[in-house]
C-alpha cells in the first residue's frame, strides 16, 4: 500500500471514553505500517446502541454523519469488530438511494484493525523486541468473527510480533454475554455467559486475556474484578504496540 494514501482511524466511543490507550496504540501501529493517519474530529458514534434497540429512525442520521466524515479517505480502520461490522454490514441495509451507494463505497474501504494489518498494510516485524513472557488466551468477539471473518489474523499478529502462541479457550466462538444492549436488558443471562467465558479462560492457565473489541473486554474485565480473579485483560492493539506495563482494562490506575 503506498504510504501516501490516507487512513482514517475511527477511534470508537468506548475507546474514546473508557480506554484512550487503544486509540493511541492503533494510531501508532498504523503509522508503523507506513500509513498516513488522520483522525477526523467530526466522527461520532457509529449508531449501534440505537440500531440494536430497533430505533432505525434515530440510527439513520448518525450513519449519514459517519459516512460524510469518513468517505474522503482512502481507507477507514476501526479497532473494533462490532463497529467495523456496523459500517460494513449494516449501513448498506439501513440506507436507501444515494446514501446506500455511499454506504457501500464506505464499506468497501473499511477494515477492522487486525485484518488491515495482515491483509492490506502488513505490520513490519521488529528484531529488537523480546517475546512477551506471558500466557495469553484470546477472545473472539461475535461481530468480528461472524460478520467479518476475523479469527486467524489476530493470532498471526500475536505470534509474529509478540512471540505469543494463544492458549485457546474452550467454546471460543461463544458470546461473552456483552452483546451491546443485551447485557443491560438481560443481565442474568449475560452474567452467566461471562462467567462461563471467565471459567474457560482460567482453565487455559492464561494470566492475560486479549481481544479486539473493547465492549467485550470491558464486560469480561468487569466481571473478573467482581470475582477477584487475577486475569489481566487487554486490547490486542496494546500488546502489538508494546504497552503492557500499565494497568489492564478495569484495573485501578497506579
Amino acid at each position: 500500500m503506498p504510504p501516501s494514501r490516507e487512513v482514517a482511524l475511527m477511534v470508537t466511543c468506548l475507546a474514546d471514553l473508557m480506554r484512550p490507550s487503544v486509540g493511541f496504540a492503533s494510531l501508532r501501529l498504523l503509522q508503523r505500517a507506513g500509513c498516513a493517519v488522520v483522525v477526523p474530529e467530526q466522527q461520532t458514534c457509529c449508531g449501534q446502541p440505537a440500531y440494536n434497540s430497533g430505533d432505525l429512525e434515530a440510527t439513520v442520521p448518525v450513519a449519514k454523519a459517519v459516512i460524510a466524515a469518513f468517505e474522503p479517505y482512502d481507507y477507514v480502520v476501526v479497532p473494533s469488530g462490532s463497529c467495523a461490522g456496523m459500517l460494513c454490514r449494516h449501513y448498506p441495509s439501513l440506507l436507501e438511494g444515494e446514501w446506500r451507494e455511499r454506504a457501500l463505497a464506505l464499506a468497501a474501504k473499511t477494515w477492522e484493525l487486525t485484518r488491515f494489518l495482515t491483509e492490506v498494510a502488513p505490520l513490519p516485524r521488529s528484531s529488537k523486541r523480546p517475546p512477551l513472557s506471558r500466557t495469553v488466551t484470546y477472545h473472539d468477539g461475535c461481530a468480528g468473527l461472524r460478520e467479518l471473518g476475523i479469527r486467524e489474523q489476530p493470532r498471526k499478529l500475536l505470534a509474529d510480533h509478540c512471540g505469543v502462541t494463544v492458549s485457546e479457550l474452550s467454546q471460543s466462538e461463544v458470546c461473552c454475554g456483552f452483546g451491546g444492549t443485551f447485557c443491560a436488558k438481560m443481565p442474568d443471562i449475560s452474567g452467566k455467559m461471562v462467567d462461563d467465558k471467565l471459567d474457560h479462560a482460567i482453565a487455559t492457565g492464561a494470566d492475560m486475556l486479549v481481544g479486539g473489541d473493547l465492549g467485550c473486554l470491558l464486560n469480561i474485565a468487569g466481571r473478573a474484578t467482581r470475582r477477584d480473579l487475577t486475569l489481566e485483560v487487554r486490547h490486542i492493539a496494546e500488546l502489538l504496540v508494546g504497552e503492557t506495563t500499565g494497568p489492564g482494562i478495569g484495573e485501578p490506575q497506579q
